[in-house]
């Protein structure tokens, strides 16, 4: 069943694939695995690269922003390859998640050999370094598990000390463009003064996995769902345009339209 799933997902270029059993991971929300009656089992879970070579140019929102709603990749994704196992194991349960999930997905990923954990709580994988997004197809089928010592970043500390805020109380600069409301002139300040209306990159671009893997060029990926429909350098005239199924779309959706809009229209004013 395992090798079914790494052979479904690799045809999609998703390569960095390993399997946990539910009794090695922190369970954060039962009530998932209750809704589909899973009480013991495994999880298959896996890292999908998104970042593109062609978000990089003037881009201003977070690179797992710019193209369409990964949410979206994962739910044909995760219907795909369910309706697959249930037909191939009707006897078994199914289910896929990502990021609202049952189980803490970065210790997981991390437990099972995918990557280390960053000081800023992100997977990092060799080859793909923070820019990936995880997924896990769970089942009631006690499958073989990879998992062993949890591993952390070498703690240079280099995230940390670059980070516009220090990661001071947790928060960052990419939780100050999902506030609502008005922002205060600090907060106004770090949007101009870093570029960025939704989201921050930089603990990302600053780590020296992030360095190796893209010096070897192995950092971008090859799926098509993150090459295309890419909005790197957004606008507020852009966002003002778009259609509500257009809008819904996008990463930044969830928090409305003013949220991005006031962020946009803080960059548009320091270039005037």
């Amino acid at each position: 069943m395992f090798e079914f799933v790494k052979k479904q997902l690799s045809e999609l270029n998703i390569e960095l694939v390993s399997c946990i059993s539910l009794d090695e991971c922190q369970i954060t929300r039962p009530y998932l695995l209750q809704k589909h009656a899973i009480e013991n089992g495994s999880a298959i879970i896996f890292a999908v690269p998104y970042l593109s070579k062609d978000a990089l140019e003037r881009k201003n929102i977070s690179c797992y922003a710019i193209a369409r709603d990964y949410h979206l990749f994962f739910s044909e994704l995760f219907e795909k390859i369910t309706n697959e196992l249930k037909a191939k194991y009707p006897q078994n349960k199914f289910t896929g998640f990502t990021d609202h999930s049952p189980i803490n997905e970065i210790d997981a990923a991390a437990r099972c050999g995918l990557g280390v954990i960053g000081k800023n709580h992100l997977l990092i994988t060799k080859k793909y370094s923070s820019y990936v997004f995880i997924g896990e197809i769970i089942t009631d089928v006690s499958l073989p598990s990879f998992a062993g010592e949890k591993k952390c970043c070498s703690n240079c500390g280099t995230c940390i000390s670059k980070c516009p805020v220090n990661m001071r109380n947790g928060e960052c600069l990419s939780a100050i463009t999902q506030k609502k409301g008005e922002l205060s002139d600090t907060e106004r300040h770090l949007i101009q003064k870093h570029g960025c209306a939704w989201g921050c990159d930089i603990c990302q671009e600053v780590c020296p996995l992030t360095q190796a893997a893209t010096k070897s060029e192995t950092i971008y990926t090859n799926i098509e769902f993150f090459n295309s429909t890419l909005t790197p350098n957004l606008t507020s005239h852009q966002v003002e345009e778009m259609s509500d199924e257009e809008f819904k779309e996008r990463a930044y959706s969830w928090r409305g339209k003013n949220v991005i809009l006031r962020n946009l229209k803080y960059l548009e004013e320091k270039e005037d």
